[in-house]
C-alpha cells in the first residue's frame, strides 16, 4: 500500500498547491509533472496532486532503493471525487491478495484468504491513513479556515479585495524549524534557483538517503548536529555557498550547544521574544528571523520584509516610503507594524497572498482567471497603444526631414 493514492478532503479555495508550494516558502518541492508535486516531509517522500475537492497523496515508505512507477499523466489530470458514500467506502476496502480468480464472478471465502491477515492489513492501513492525514493537516495548517480569513482581509483592505480572486488557497506552511532556518540562511542575497540548489546540496551531502524514485534520490534534511562538524564550512565554500557556509556551520554549532529541543521550543515564546532569540544565530537578521517565525514557529503576525515587500508597501499602502532610498531597520519595523495594524492576528498570511500575487511567475495564473472579454480588451488596448506609438514615431521622422 506504500504507493497507493490516499485522499484528504480539502477544497481548492482552502489550498492551492501550485502557489503555496512554489511561492518561496519551501525550496524542496518539485513539480515532477504538471500538477504533481514531490518532496520530503516527516522523513518520508510524498507525492501530491489535487482536484477541486481533495488533496490526493502518495507516501513512499520503502528505503533506500525504492523505485516508483511513473505517475500516469491521465491520472494527474483526472479529478477524483471524494469517496464518502457507503458504496464508495465498500469499494475502497483492502483487496484480498495471494489468490487469483479465473472470473470476476468467483467468490473467494474469507477463511481461505486468511481473515486474520486481512483484518490486520485493514487495521494497519487505517492507522497509516490517520497518521499521514495528520501530518498533512499540520503541514498545511488546515485547522485555519482560509475562506474566513480572506473575508476578514477583504473587509479590511480594498487592495486585498482586488488581488485575492486570482489567488485563492494561498496558505502558510508549518515547516520543520531546522530545515526552515537553514534554508533561509541560504536565501540571503540569493535567488530561488540557487537557494534550491544549495538546499539540495545540504540534503544530498549530509542528510539520510530515504528513497530513489524514477531514478532520482531523495534525502532527509540534515540535523543541526550533522552541520556542526568541523570542516563543514570549507566543504560548503568549495560547493559554492560563499559567506553563507560560515553562517550555516556557526548556527549549527550554536544550536548544538543549547539544551536539546531548544529550537523547537521557541514555538512556545511570544513573537518578540522568539524573534530576538533567532537573531542570536549567526547569519540571521530580522527578515530571516521573521521567515522562521511565520513559517515554522506559529507566529501568524510575523511580516518578513525584503525589497519586494518594501516595493509592495510603497506602491499600494505607504506612499511616504517612496522617499526612502533603502530598507533601513526603521522602515522594516514600520512596514511590519502597518500590516499588523491592517490585517491583525494573521497579518503574515495576508502578506503571503499579496507577496505571491506580485510574483511575475504567477501572473499567468492570475491572467487565466480573467474573463475572455477582459483578455480581449487588454489585447485591444495593447494593439491601440502600439498603433499610437508607431504613428508618433512616423511623425518624428517627418519632422527630422
Amino acid at each position: 500500500m506504500a504507493n497507493a493514492w490516499r485522499s484528504l478532503p480539502c477544497k481548492i479555495s482552502e489550498l492551492r498547491l501550485d502557489i503555496t508550494l512554489d511561492c518561496g516558502q519551501s525550496f524542496r518541492w518539485r513539480e515532477i509533472q504538471p500538477g504533481v508535486w514531490r518532496s520530503v516531509l516527516a522523513n518520508k517522500v510524498w507525492t501530491l496532486r489535487q482536484n477541486a475537492h481533495e488533496i490526493l497523496y502518495q507516501v513512499h515508505e520503502d528505503a533506500p532503493s525504492l523505485v516508483d512507477a511513473s505517475v500516469k499523466q491521465e491520472d494527474c489530470l483526472e479529478e477524483t471525487e471524494p469517496k464518502n458514500s457507503k458504496k464508495d467506502q465498500q469499494a475502497a476496502k483492502p483487496t484480498v491478495t495471494g489468490r487469483k480468480s479465473k472470473s470476476k464472478h468467483v467468490v473467494i471465502k474469507q477463511e481461505d484468504a486468511g481473515i486474520n491477515d486481512v483484518k490486520k492489513e485493514k487495521g494497519d492501513e487505517t492507522n497509516n491513513n490517520a497518521v499521514y492525514s495528520s501530518i498533512l493537516k499540520d503541514y498545511f495548517q488546515l485547522n485555519v479556515r482560509l475562506e474566513k480569513l480572506y473575508k476578514t482581509f477583504k473587509a479590511a483592505d480594498a487592495n486585498f479585495t482586488k488581488v485575492c480572486p486570482g489567488f485563492p488557497g494561498v496558505r502558510v506552511l508549518r515547516q520543520d524549524p531546522t530545515e526552515n532556518l537553514f534554508s533561509f540562511i541560504c536565501s540571503s542575497n540569493n535567488n530561488i534557483s540557487r537557494i534550491t540548489g544549495m538546499v539540495e546540496t545540504l540534503c544530498s551531502t549530509y542528510g539520510e538517503k530515504l528513497a530513489v524514485l524514477d531514478g532520482t534520490p531523495w534525502y532527509a534534511f540534515p540535523s543541526a548536529t550533522a552541520l556542526a562538524h568541523e570542516g563543514i564550512e570549507q566543504e560548503l565554500r568549495d560547493r559554492g555557498f560563499g559567506y553563507r557556509a560560515k553562517f550555516i556551520n556557526q548556527s549549527a554549532k550554536f544550536i548544538k550547544e543549547q539544551p536539546e529541543g531548544w529550537l523547537e521550543g521557541l514555538r512556545g515564546l511570544a513573537y518578540e521574544e522568539c524573534h530576538a532569540e533567532l537573531m542570536k544565530l549567526p547569519g540571521v537578521g530580522a527578515k530571516v528571523a521573521d521567515c522562521v517565525c511565520l513559517m515554522s514557529m506559529d507566529k501568524t503576525d510575523a511580516i518578513p520584509v525584503d525589497t519586494h515587500v518594501w516595493q509592495i508597501a510603497s506602491r499600494d499602502y505607504m506612499p511616504s516610503l517612496n522617499k526612502t532610498k533603502s530598507l533601513t531597520d526603521k522602515v522594516y519595523k514600520e512596514i511590519g507594524a502597518f500590516f499588523r495594524g491592517l490585517f491583525g492576528e494573521y497579518a503574515g498570511w495576508a502578506h503571503s497572498v499579496l507577496f505571491s500575487a506580485d510574483l511575475k511567475k504567477f501572473q499567468s495564473k492570475s491572467e487565466g482567471k480573467k474573463s475572455p472579454e477582459k483578455r480581449n480588451s487588454r489585447k485591444q488596448d495593447y494593439g491601440d497603444a502600439k498603433k499610437v506609438k508607431k504613428e508618433a514615431n512616423g511623425r518624428k521622422k517627418i519632422k527630422k526631414r
